[in-house]
């Protein structure tokens, strides 16, 4: 937070560059498939930092999280927009349309889920998996509910750490580690007839 407050923009500009490979998985994985084929990722990415250095005054006066989680979140906003501009979805509450808001995430496709999920098995027979296995995976992490798919989504696929996931979440890291802890439970019983596909934890928890 100190680098930011101390070299302003020029700060801002070293923060989304470190950070733009995130952000545009973030973005790839949330974009609705029917916005996809009419908005490339890095057009959503520029609008995003315009976003971020208008704003960066008002985030510095009083920030309640992390740099990279409130990229994350001005990059959820700009796609929420993008949605709204192609697809007509109605418009949001006044109240919800801040950037710090959870609420304005884009939801995931399970699908896009279950193949991050894949990636990260670890059986080198995996390789070669057949369709029916993939269509397991997919039903198993259809069955989750919304906080074990949302949990799993941002730790797995998204590669953020417990405090960032517990930061977008709006929860303490302890809740955010059991969110995960249960959410990975869930998923181990529902592919316990499906040897190797269990994906490994992402790495060490924040301290």
């Amino acid at each position: 937070m100190r680098y930011l407050r101390e070299g302003g923009q020029t700060a801002l500009a070293k923060a989304f560059v470190d950070a733009r490979a995130h952000l545009r998985r973030m973005v790839q994985f949330r974009m609705d498939r029917r916005v996809a084929g009419r908005v490339d990722p890095s057009d959503v990415l520029q609008e995003v930092y315009l976003d971020a250095s208008r704003q960066l005054p008002q985030y510095l006066a009083n920030p309640p999280m992390s740099p990279r989680v409130w990229l994350r979140l001005l990059t959820a906003q700009r796609l929420m927009a993008i949605h709204r501009q192609h697809l007509g979805v109605q418009k949001r509450d006044a109240k919800q349309e801040t950037p710090l808001d959870r609420a304005a995430m884009p939801p995931f496709d399970p699908e896009a889920l279950s193949c991050g999920l894949l990636a990260c098995v670890t059986s080198p027979s995996m390789a070669a998996i057949r369709h029916e296995t993939r269509v397991q995976l997919h039903e198993a992490v259809d069955g989750l509910d919304a906080d074990d798919r949302e949990i799993l989504a941002l730790r797995h696929y998204e590669e953020l750490t417990n405090r960032e996931a517990s930061e977008e979440l709006g929860i303490t890291p302890g809740a955010a580690s059991k969110r995960y802890i249960r959410a990975l439970e869930r998923l181990k019983g529902a592919l316990a007839g499906v040897p190797g596909l269990i994906p490994p934890a992402p790495g060490p928890e924040d301290p």
